[in-house]
């Protein structure tokens, strides 16, 4: 691209930036924006607050986090639970039901079968 192209191709980029630019700067929802800034800036250095500050004022705690501390605050413990196998007297104490060996006699004997082998 020679020099006279290249400087055209910039000089018509300006020329829709600055059309774009002038029509935000006659846009009455931007100028509202403008003057809430400005307003908001001078209102914190009056209180001497910052932006850090305001949204603490306005949003105490984050939505997310007071789920989360809420959730695992109300949860309980799990329970041990102990399963004895009475074919080959074999113990497994679990909180879960992700325990490999349970996993096998679930498969081998049945979820009912073994249910039944919890001890209390």
């Amino acid at each position: 691209m020679s020099k006279l192209a290249e400087f055209r191709a910039v000089e018509k980029a300006l020329q829709e930036q600055l059309a774009q630019f002038e029509a935000l700067k006659a846009d009455a929802g931007l100028k509202k924006e403008i003057e809430f800034e400005e307003k908001l800036k001078t209102l914190m250095q009056a209180y001497s607050k910052g932006l850090k500050d305001i949204i603490a004022i306005l949003e105490p705690v984050p939505a997310g986090r007071n789920l989360e501390k809420a959730a695992s605050a109300h949860r309980r413990p799990r329970v041990l639970k102990r399963y004895k196998n009475p074919h080959t007297n074999e113990v497994v104490e679990t909180k879960g039901g992700n325990h490999r060996v349970l996993k096998e006699w679930k498969a081998e004997y049945g979820a009912a079968t073994v249910e039944s082998w919890l001890q209390a």
